[in-house]
């Protein structure tokens, strides 16, 4: 049982105060082991006094008192200040509030008391509110609510898990103010039975000769250092004359000096540190420096300005020693949940190696942005503006958008609405040709106005329509051609079909009425040909008739890699005539409407496909997430929003039986009834008409055919950590293979590998010596290799390789390693560029990663293998 001696400050008059008082104990009543018999003497000593009906009242009083001083640890329990009341003085042991009075309890191993202070000896808690403060020895004013403390200092408690560690010190529970002498102390850490368990995204320690808490999560350190690493031997610090502790908000660290393992490095008259993740500052962030063969030494810093809660802007530039100045810049604003915009620029003023003559500079906006309005109504814009493709080749560091010569730019307002879609908008698309200035098709489509729909049903008949309609204005220009400005697109495609089921066969005959009409024309000539304004009509009739049969099951009864298995083979035909279009090579071409040509055709495909059911309910292996950026043949999961990246390691995975395909294995072709394509075919070049072109990506028509190529497209993906594709496309007129592109991606345990294969042979044409179509070959594969993850402490390391069989050299290398402690990481890496005469380099880039604030470096997240 515990002694609890209430005292109120709302007591009316003196004289309860003192007869209180005058049952309170002395220092003779400590003792644990007291008789009963001994406690009514001390009771009476203490309490001498004439015997009055008075004296008898205090003498019981004072017994009742000394009946509950049996256990050694007194408990004391007094009204105190609130801990999260208000706003902290910048003065300490100064008041900045005054709170509701919270109560406050306390326990030691024994205590003394003189009128309103208590001396507390061994082992002593002082409880109040959400905090706790242990020492060897307390003496603590019960009426100023004042502590002093020696020995052993700890102050635990509060939102955000506030632990520190001194000597001695001082503290006022009321406006919890006070002072620590050689302290240590940690912030979104909390201790319980020996085991850390981090409570904030930005944990991190901080160590001072002298700090001073001003109120309520406010601390002043001086002379003192402040790390993210395990102590006593931090992997780096920022030692500083004086830091103030928002917690909650930043850290702000003054005359700094950053140093690893205890030798300086850098230092910074300001710098903040993250107390919390979603806390944003405006200041200069870490310089970046680094090292390039045809760049020379790069030097760079940036500003983050942080607008408002819903905006930001990230601005600065970086010195290449041999080319000159590269600005650089981003703005990101999300004011809604639905709503963002990120713009990035990127330019580099390129002194050409002091030769002016091999000046590869230029700029690169780009803009991403999305918003939802009511009324099912959505706006897009993705914006993408380059001034030369030899800059992209030149200063872009990732190899696949550094070879990529399109350029897309697209914005538009959609709403889809009871089936029907209704679409606003503007595009531009650039192809550059080649690495000279103005060698570039550029097509534009502005303004754009889209309405269709899907299959509806005519009333109560069996027959389903459909529609497509758009109205545009459009341009082209490249060497040596141009349209006009803006010249007139109107395209009107209604659709009327039956679909019929019949014991298990599908049929769904279709015909499909189409009217185009163009402002200009095309007038065949020398070259590509001339556009006149002479407006044309294009009108045809399209009649469809798609047979599906039952599909052929087989489920296999025996169980294998514990899972139960499944073959279904999909067979399907198709017939497709298209007539009406006798004005094909005066057809402008701007997109897919404007290749439709005449055919008579019959389509025939066969899917094969392999599905397993797991059956126990053990969750998937997740294994295959350790390097998810590391992949050959797409691109990881990325979040809507271009800077939030998505972690699939984060992910839970599935659990219970669930159905995968395992393989999928389609194979189709072409039977062309008419060869020449109602005269649309061109001998001796690439034709694409919209029936080739949705059936392969490859343009094999360069004369009269009647068999396509066969198409194989096979996908094998037995679980989370494997994936294989194979896409091939046999040319059985020419005996040849026309394109392969093969894919695969496996991982295991902390390892990742893959590996692709490339192949293309195209025909270009006939030349003037032989009149049979001379082939294009074309043979690049990649490997890939990888171990352990981004945040895996210990090593981790990936590399990349791109080669050309057939010019038989590197196009591309990457190598990557990276080593994670505790609390930061070095990411080291080495690249090769060899992109002709335009580029060939060799970077040398690193990384040094500190945990919760940044690195030092110039190998951004955004450009590395993992």
């Amino acid at each position: 049982m515990f002694l609890k001696l209430l005292l109120q400050n709302n007591d009316n008059t003196d004289q309860l105060r003192n007869r209180r008082e005058r049952c309170l104990c002395h220092s003779g009543l400590q003792h644990a082991n007291v008789s009963l018999s001994q406690r009514e003497i001390y009771a009476r000593v203490a309490c001498a006094s004439p015997m009055t009906s008075r004296t008898l009242l205090i003498i019981t009083a004072a017994m009742v008192c000394h009946l509950l001083l049996t256990p050694p640890l007194v408990t004391s329990q007094l009204l105190a200040a609130q801990t999260q009341a208000g706003a902290a003085s910048s003065v300490p042991n100064t008041p900045s509030f005054v709170p509701e009075e919270e109560d406050v309890t306390w326990k030691a191993d024994s205590q003394e008391k003189d009128g309103m202070v208590f001396k507390l000896h061994g082992h002593a808690e002082i409880h109040y509110g959400l905090y706790v403060l242990y020492a060897d020895e307390v003496t603590y004013n019960s009426e100023t609510r004042d502590a002093t403390v020696e020995g052993h200092v700890v102050l635990d408690g509060g939102l955000n898990d506030e632990h520190v560690e001194a000597s001695r010190g001082a503290y006022n529970f009321r406006t919890q103010v006070g002072r620590f002498e050689h302290v240590l102390g940690t912030v979104g850490i909390r201790n319980t039975r020996g085991r850390s368990t981090l409570t904030s995204a930005n944990p991190f320690v901080f160590t001072g000769k002298v700090v001073e808490k001003t109120g309520p999560d406010h601390y002043r350190v001086f002379d003192g250092t402040i790390t993210t690493c395990e102590l006593p031997h931090p992997k780096w610090e920022f030692n500083a004359r004086k830091t103030v502790v928002d917690v909650g908000g930043n850290a702000t660290i003054y005359n700094s000096t950053f140093r690893i393992r205890g030798v300086p490095i850098l230092y910074l008259p300001f710098a903040t540190h993250p107390v919390q993740r979603e806390v944003r500052k405006t200041g200069f962030l870490i310089p970046n420096f680094g090292r390039s063969s045809r760049k020379g030494t790069i030097l760079g810093e940036s500003v983050y300005w942080a607008i408002n809660r819903t905006m930001d802007l990230t601005a600065g530039a970086e010195y290449y020693s041999m080319r000159g100045w590269a600005p650089q810049g981003e703005f990101r604003a999300r004011p809604s949940e639905g709503t963002y915009i990120d713009l990035n620029y990127f330019a580099v003023v390129d002194k050409g190696f002091g030769n002016p003559r091999v000046d590869q500079g230029g700029a690169n906006v780009r803009l991403d942005a999305e918003t939802t309005f009511g009324h099912n109504f959505r706006g897009v814009m993705n914006i993408d503006y380059l001034t030369s493709y030899v800059f992209r080749l030149a200063f872009n560091e990732v190899f696949t958008l550094a070879i990529n010569s399109e350029v897309k730019s697209q914005a538009f307002l959609s709403n889809t609405t009871r089936g029907f879609s209704f679409n606003a908008s503007t595009q531009r698309y650039q192809n550059f040709e080649s690495t000279n200035n103005g060698d570039v098709i550029t097509i534009l489509h502005a303004p754009s106005f889209e309405v269709s729909s899907v299959d509806r049903r005519l009333g109560r008949s069996p027959f389903y329509w459909s529609m497509d309609a758009a109205v545009e204005g459009l341009s082209r220009s490249e060497p040596s051609f141009r349209t006009a400005d803006l010249l007139g697109r109107f395209d009107l495609s209604p659709t009327l079909s039956a679909p019929l089921l019949f014991r298990g066969w599908s049929f769904r005959p279709s015909i499909t009425l189409r009217d185009t009409i163009y402002t200009q024309r095309l007038m065949p000539s020398n070259g590509i040909g001339v556009a006149v304004s002479d407006p044309i009509n294009r009108r045809s009739a399209q009649g469809d008739f798609e047979i599906r049969p039952p599909s052929l099951e087989k489920v296999f009864g025996r169980e294998f890699l514990g899972r139960k298995w499944k073959h279904v083979v999909e067979p399907r035909a198709a017939y497709h005539y298209v007539t009406g279009v006798n004005n094909f090579s005066n057809v402008l071409r701007f997109d897919a409407r404007d290749i439709l040509s005449n055919t008579n055709e019959v389509e025939y495909a066969l899917v094969n496909r392999l599905y397993a059911k797991r059956t126990s309910n053990e969750a998937e292996d997740c294994d295959s997430r350790t390097m998810p950026g590391l992949i050959l043949g797409g691109a990881p999961t990325q979040s809507r929003i271009p800077w939030e990246r998505t972690d699939p390691s984060q992910t839970p995975c599935e659990t219970g039986p669930q159905v995968r395909e395992i393989v999928r294995w389609e194979l189709g072709q072409k039977y062309f009834l008419d060869p020449t394509f109602g005269g649309a075919l061109v001998p001796g070049e690439r034709n694409v008409f919209t029936t080739t072109a949705d059936l392969t990506g490859i343009a094999f028509l360069t004369d009269a055919r009647r068999l396509s190529p066969l198409i194989s497209r096979l996908r094998i993906s037995t679980s989370e950590r494997t994936d294989a594709e194979w896409d091939l496309d046999y040319d059985f007129r020419g005996g040849r293979i026309n394109t392969s592109t093969a894919l695969v991606n496996y991982h295991f345990g902390q390892f990742t590998v893959g590996g692709g294969d490339a192949f293309l042979q195209a025909p270009t044409g006939t030349n003037t010596i032989s009149p049979t179509p001379v082939p294009q070959r074309f043979n690049q594969f990649r490997l890939l290799f990888g171990y352990g993850s981004l945040n895996k402490r210990g090593f981790s390391g990936a590399a990349n390789v791109g080669f050309d069989a057939n010019l038989a050299f590197l196009q591309y290398a990457s190598v990557q390693t990276t080593y994670n402690w505790d609390c930061c990481g070095v990411n080291l890496e080495y690249r090769r560029f060899s992109l002709g005469s335009v580029r060939n380099e060799n970077q040398f880039r690193f990384t040094f990663s500190l945990a919760n604030i940044g690195g030092f470096g110039n190998l951004r997240r955004q450009e590395r293998l993992f």
